[in-house]
């Protein structure tokens, strides 16, 4: 069945009108003859999530059915609830041309409402010539194509959010291989918390775990110093904080070389050896009247000393790091250059959990710091993904330091100025820092189970996307709803199906299998004692 406009595929008249919406009335009659005659796609396009479109005198309002209701007086007809999308000019033809978003010409009382043809969505749902990528089809048809604007997408932020199992670690694979396939010498970093985007991208990308990534100690700034080696916990932690800042700041001047040592502070990049940080706390504990305020000098020493000596840390808290190259760093973390893999995936998943915060706020502060001082003219744009971002960006504040929120946050706000975007993905979306979110310019949700999630959703949705918002419970697996700077208009669409081995390792056991397979494997246990205690992990 061809959906084009014709007399056929008119569906009723408006009856009411406001802001962003109108009621109408649809004959029931004609929506059984269309769904009779249609194949499942068109069937579908008559009821919730359908399109139509209002006739008016030289423009087309096209608009999305978000709820249906029988006439309870004239059972020969629905009331129908239409959302505008935006509007369009009409051709000569009678066909809708030049579609805009918004509206600027409301119907009356009595218009004339059409079934929207296919020829129409692919108008309102295509990119403009901007350049783009697609990742599925507008429901409910079935086959035009739903484009993402990936400049925008990437510079105004994004947030992918959706419950465990609707297909979240996917459907970033999916944009991301996507991106790469259209901009191959992009610089993307992924901050990997369960070791899942390493199958996704091998081809493509540099995996960096606690075997091959070395991030000198002495690339983190004073409050990251104080996050790994001070406890949170402490009342008196000012105190401890103001030991370190006057103590690293000895260190780092003590074997800078160029005249001017006085910008130095205890937040600059600068070498310094453990021995001279020991050596420094050691000077100002001797320096003390009272001896009994010793005790902190001797526990800050004997963190800092515990920290280097344990070699779950030693990727990072290793006296050998101190000649390490910090241009090499970021150049392997920033894919410069990209050697034909522009992704850098950080695997978290073998980092202790005692530093993991500390590894993403140097990670993202190093980052960050590097784009605003690149010079402007030949600043490259970096996008940093954050996977299980509410962690790392929590909604609440459970401690003093928190420096990895600090730096996201950061990046956030001011990214964008200096060609840094933020790509959230979260399933508890309520969990996650409202600052953050607010400054996604676009939201692709999934299905979201909780409740309370949902509403937090429907706050930090767009005006024109609030009616999607009760779709998002019933959606199935890889549907999403798209909205923001990043897509011509909110839509609905299902996601296209990815290559096997392009997937994340993200796939859940299946019980039913694994329990009927009879275990012989005496070695089993043994090899895991033996990865478990630190002989690595595959």
């Amino acid at each position: 069945m061809s959906l084009s406009t014709t007399e056929r595929d008119e569906l009723g008249i408006v009856l009411d009108i406001s802001g962003n919406k109108v009621i109408c009335r649809l004959d029931v009659a004609t929506l059984v003859a269309l769904r009779a005659a249609a194949g499942e796609a068109e069937r579908a396009a008559t009821s919730v999530g359908g399109h139509v479109k209002i006739a008016l005198a030289d423009v087309w309002l096209l608009g999305t059915l978000t709820e249906i209701n029988m006439d309870r007086v004239d059972h020969h007809s629905v009331i129908a609830e239409v959302d505008f999308i935006g509007e369009g000019d009409r051709g000569d033809d009678g066909r809708l041309v030049n579609f805009r978003r918004g509206v600027t010409l409301y119907p009356h009382p009595g218009d004339r409402v059409f079934l929207a043809a296919q020829d129409d969505l692919s108008l309102a749902f295509a990119p403009r010539d901007r350049a783009h990528i697609e990742v599925g089809t507008v429901y409910p048809t079935a086959d035009v194509r739903a484009s993402i604007e990936y400049d925008k997408l990437l510079s105004r932020h994004f947030a992918v959010v959706g419950s465990t199992g609707t297909g979240k670690s996917t459907t970033v694979a999916l944009i991301l291989h996507r991106i790469i396939s259209a901009a191959p010498q992009g610089h993307i970093v992924m901050l990997d918390p369960h070791g899942e985007y390493a199958a996704a991208f091998g081809s493509v990308g540099k995996v960096w775990n606690v075997d091959n990534l070395q991030i000198p100690y002495w690339v983190m700034n004073l409050r990251e110093h104080c996050e790994a080696f001070i406890a949170a916990s402490d009342d008196r932690m000012a105190i401890d904080v103001n030991i370190m800042a006057k103590c690293l700041l000895k260190a780092r001047t003590k074997n800078y070389m160029l005249e001017d040592a006085s910008k130095i502070t205890a937040d600059s990049p600068i070498p310094y050896l453990l021995s001279d940080l020991i050596e420094a706390l050691q000077d100002e504990m001797s320096r003390l009247d009272k001896q009994a305020e010793t005790y902190r000098y001797m526990r800050l020493r004997l963190n800092i000393e515990q920290f280097f000596s344990d070699r779950r840390f030693s990727f990072i808290f290793n006296a050998q790091l101190r000649n390490n190259s910090m241009t090499q760093l970021i150049s392997d973390l920033l894919r410069f250059p990209t050697d034909d893999r522009p992704i850098s995936i950080i695997d978290l998943a073998g980092v202790p959990s005692e530093i993991v915060k500390v590894v993403v706020s140097t990670v993202s502060r190093l980052i960050f710091d590097y784009a605003v001082w690149a010079p402007r003219e030949r600043r490259l744009p970096v996008l940093l993904v954050c996977e299980e971002a509410q962690r790392y960006l929590p909604s609440r504040h459970p401690g003093a330091t928190l420096s990895a929120e600090r730096q996201l946050e950061r990046i956030a706000r001011e990214g964008r100025k200096y060609g840094v975007s933020l790509g959230l993905i979260t399933q508890r979306p309520s969990e996650l820092s409202d600052v953050a979110l607010s400054q996604c310019g676009t939201i692709i949700a999934m299905r979201l189970n909780n409740v309370r999630d949902q509403d937090y959703i429907r706050d930090s949705l767009p005006e024109g996307a609030r009616s999607f918002i009760d779709t998002i419970p019933a959606l199935q697996n890889r549907e999403c709803i798209m909205c923001g700077e990043g897509v011509p208009v909110p839509v609905r669409v299902r996601l296209d199906t990815l290559e096997a081995d392009l997937k994340p390792a993200s796939e859940d056991p299946i019980f039913s299998d694994l329990w009927n397979q009879r275990q012989d494997d005496n070695d089993l246990v043994v090899e895991t004692v033996s990865r478990w205690r630190g002989e690595g992990q595959d």
